[in-house]
């Protein structure tokens, strides 16, 4: 078990690193291209450092505590971050950026609650039913479905289309694991996903962007421009890139190249074998999260690990899928690779709290 720990931690690490050298790398870039300063380059990566370090003392917090405590308080705080949903559509508080109100500003410091909230659901889920063991009866299924499509609902409605696909799929993967009987949650989950597929085809930048994901060159001056030179990124890499610094699509050519298309970048650069030691990197982290997950001592600790490790792993599928051009573009960024920093900060707790399913099992052996 400790290896797994080990191992898993490990291999998060590398890909900060990795994702670290790559925001300093375009930062840099975009600093020179539009004659910003190194001001802004420092801030930049500085900024990410300070939400790493954020990351690994909350770590440390949640490792004291354990695993059951987050749980235990999971319906407190989603009720928290379900009011920073309501405050991000609130000026001046919230941010309107590229037409969508994801962000709070608070003192100067942009923060994105749904980072948070979309791995708060499945654990309240857990908690929920977790407290009523033996088989869950519909109407309290339902009841709990009803209390989710809250936030779930504030998120849609942004829009963030892509963590909204994130925790749809976190709990399907959840009803799965937990035996729920699959009559009392497909046919909600069918309605949830025609409803939500009706209101998002009314949107018309969702419209936009399954138009130019068939074709991006019809709109390579507005939403095509993005994934047509992320392709050219990727493609132009060959086998072994042309070197670290050495991409000419983070010259302003590739918008959100530190974000959302940072991997396109890292793809030019260290081309596809590079591209394959990433996509390796996370298959390791799957391995080692799922492995501590069928270690567990207690069933509680199983689905936490499990859900939590899915999650990860299903939005670097969607972020390396949206630059490959397999998917069309959601917004979802590289877990720990993209700069962000509530996406850094969320997805380091995540892991800590894997990691802490061993701890509190190590404790109840103790005992």
């Amino acid at each position: 078990m400790k290896w797994f720990n080990i191992s898993l931690f490990t291999s998060v690490m590398i890909v900060i690193i990795l994702g670290l050298s790559m925001i300093f790398n375009t930062t840099s870039a975009e600093a020179m291209t539009k004659s910003i300063g190194g001001d802004f380059l420092y801030q930049a990566v500085l900024k990410q450092v300070i939400y790493l370090l954020l990351g690994v003392l909350s770590g440390v917090g949640i490792g004291y505590l354990g695993y059951q405590e987050i749980l235990k308080h999971s319906g407190s705080l989603l009720i928290f971050f379900t009011i920073l949903l309501l405050l991000v559509f609130i000026p001046p508080i919230g941010m309107q950026v590229n037409g969508a109100y994801r962000w709070l500003n608070i003192l100067g410091i942009s923060f994105q609650p749904s980072e948070f909230v979309k791995y708060l659901i499945p654990l309240y889920f857990l908690t929920r039913i977790s407290h009523h063991p033996g088989d869950i009866g519909f109407y309290f299924f339902i009841k709990i479905l009803l209390i989710l499509a809250i936030p779930i609902g504030l998120i849609l409605i942004e829009p963030d289309n892509g963590t909204v696909a994130i925790i749809l799929m976190g709990l399907m993967g959840l009803f799965v694991l937990t035996g729920i009987r699959w009559r009392y949650w497909m046919l909600p989950l069918c309605l949830l996903m025609g409803v939500g597929g009706g209101i998002a085809s009314q949107m018309p930048h969702v419209h936009d962007r399954i138009r130019i994901y068939m074709n991006p060159e019809l709109d390579l001056q507005g939403k095509g421009h993005q994934p047509h030179q992320a392709k050219i990124a990727a493609g132009s890499g060959g086998l072994w890139g042309k070197g670290l610094g050495e991409s000419m699509q983070k010259l302003d050519y590739l918008p959100e190249a530190r974000s959302d298309y940072i991997a396109a970048i890292f793809g030019e650069e260290f081309g596809f074998m590079g591209m394959m030691l990433l996509v390796i990197l996370y298959m390791l982290i799957g391995y080692f999260g799922f492995s501590i997950a069928a270690s567990a001592k207690e069933l509680t600790a199983f689905y936490t690990a499990a859900i939590l490790t899915f999650l990860v792993c299903f939005q670097a599928f969607l972020n390396l899928g949206v630059v490959s051009g397999l998917l069309p573009s959601k917004g979802t960024n590289l877990p720990f690779f993209s700069q962000g920093g509530s996406s850094l900060l969320a997805n380091l707790m995540v892991i800590w709290m894997i990691l802490s399913t061993t701890y509190e099992q190590r404790h109840v052996q103790k005992s």
